[in-house]
């Protein structure tokens, strides 16, 4: 390889979401520059997955990859929650990754960036070791990444946490965002003895020494959030950066032969991402509603979770069959009406698809620019982490999602299935959604074209690269 052939390094979190995402950024980049070179540099807290294993052997020649060593698990707390656990599994990966640069520098390639998840700014001090520029890919809205900036900030304005309910003395207004509610932030406040409190706040301190921000979304979008960062950091808009195409299996076509075969826009696809679990009794009144709503579906279901619903982001998923789970003669029951698909779909072609209407999803950023590019409204169903964030977004701002109720023990009933179902497939509110949908699809086409606001954020970042390659 030529001395002068410039190279980055990525360093993604676990979770196949942020390597997903990563390796995205990575091919738009070398879409827009075929001559750079990218390894990814994976921090791992267990052996890697079926899942991350065929995403990685499909990957195109010029993005290699290294799976760094396996964190000791002893040396993690027990119960720690997911977000702390991918922070603290970079954290301990420093050494390796270390290693593993300078096994690259000792090379022909010519790195000159170092590019991080969220949840991998402890990395910045390698970079800064390697005299190289630390940017951050941030996979999530403009307004998460606004949350993170100021969280060290925002703690004065809650009341109280009493049995686990979170009370604010007003809404939390962000620079340039919409006002959040207590329930957009209901898992984001934590206490402050929390350890996802101090991850948070390690993060936020991490974030505001990257040299540069490359952020999932555009313009279009997310006008007043992204105006307001730029005022604060170097923050690029370089979305929407979606996969274009999923590893589709034997068992995975079988859901699209069956869209083939159904009404043009007349079906709901309903998934909760990579991770996403609900409890029997959410699955139950799920299942249920889409049953009593009359109208076609496409469902990927996975086994019950027991409590919390991302317990299965960072581990694999139980052993079983997911569809024992679903009520008694319902598969039989809604055959023609649905299709259930266990645990995976190849969501970009079921979204792409003329049979899919609208997507009931958990509001992960992944699914949601997916949606968008696509063009298709929603039921924002969240689950974890930001969704809850992105879920107001999709309701209040952009107005292109239903957000069902939920009951006083926090399931969201049958009847209130059914009838969110029907707004969207057949209301006039639903109607109206798809036409904003609509108008954000084709912004998001312009945003990535050739002259486009995305595509010229991306240009400036790779042009300060290329500049280095002296």
């Amino acid at each position: 390889m030529d001395k002068k052939t410039p190279s980055i390094a990525m360093v993604p979190c676990p979770g196949t979401s942020h390597l997903i995402a990563q390796i995205e950024f990575a091919k738009r980049l070398l879409h827009l520059h075929p001559d750079f070179h990218v390894t990814i540099l994976i921090p791992t807290l267990g052996p890697p997955s079926s899942s991350m294993n065929s995403i990685l052997q499909s990957l195109p020649p010029s993005i290699h990859f290294t799976i760094l060593p396996q964190v000791d698990p002893h040396d993690l707390p027990p119960n720690a929650d997911p977000a702390s656990l991918m922070l603290l599994a970079v954290t301990h990966s420093l050494p390796s990754l270390s290693q593993a640069l300078s096994s690259l520098t000792s090379q022909t390639h010519h790195l000159v960036a170092l590019v991080l998840s969220t949840f991998s700014v402890d990395a910045i001090e390698v970079a800064r070791e390697f005299d190289l520029p630390a940017y951050v890919y941030h996979p999530s809205a403009a307004t998460s990444l606004a949350f993170l900036l100021h969280y060290p900030e925002i703690d004065g304005i809650v009341v109280s946490r009493k049995f686990g309910e979170l009370k604010l003395k007003e809404p939390l207004k962000l620079p340039g965002c919409i006002p959040l509610e207590a329930q957009d932030l209901s898992n984001l406040i934590p206490e402050t003895s929390h350890d996802f409190h101090r991850t948070l706040v390690q993060v936020s301190k991490g974030l505001h020494m990257a040299d540069g921000i490359l952020l999932n979304s555009f313009e279009d979008l997310e006008p007043g959030p992204i105006r307001a960062l730029q005022d604060v950091l170097p923050v690029y808009p370089i979305g929407p950066i979606v996969q274009n195409e999923s590893n589709i299996s034997s068992n995975s076509s079988e859901c699209l032969a069956w869209l083939d075969t159904q009404p043009k826009n007349s079906v709901l696809y309903v998934s909760f991402g990579s991770g996403g679990t609900l409890p029997q009794e959410q699955l139950n009144e799920l299942a249920y509603g889409l049953e009593l709503s009359g109208h076609k579906f496409l469902w990927v279901v996975r086994a019950p979770s027991d409590g919390a619903a991302n317990s299965s982001y960072l581990n694999a998923q139980k052993d079983v069959d997911p569809l024992e789970y679903l009520p008694k003669g319902f598969v039989d029951r809604t055959k023609g009406q649905g299709f259930v698909i266990r645990s995976w779909a190849p969501q970009i072609e079921v979204l792409r698809h003329g049979s899919t209407y609208g997507f009931l999803t958990h509001c992960g950023w992944n699914s949601t620019l997916e949606s968008v590019v696509c063009g298709k409204s929603m039921i924002a169903w969240p689950l974890f982490a930001e969704q809850r964030m992105n879920a107001a977004l999709l309701n209040d701002q952009f107005k292109v999602a239903l957000r069902p109720k939920v009951n006083e023990k926090g399931v969201v009933e049958r009847e209130e299935v059914s009838r969110v179902v029907k707004c969207l497939m057949e209301g006039d509110e639903g109607k109206e959604m798809g036409r904003r949908m609509g108008m954000f699809k084709d912004a998001a086409v312009k945003a990535l074209g050739k002259d486009g606001a995305s595509t010229e954020a991306f240009e400036k970042v790779v042009t300060k690269w290329e500049n280095l390659k002296s």
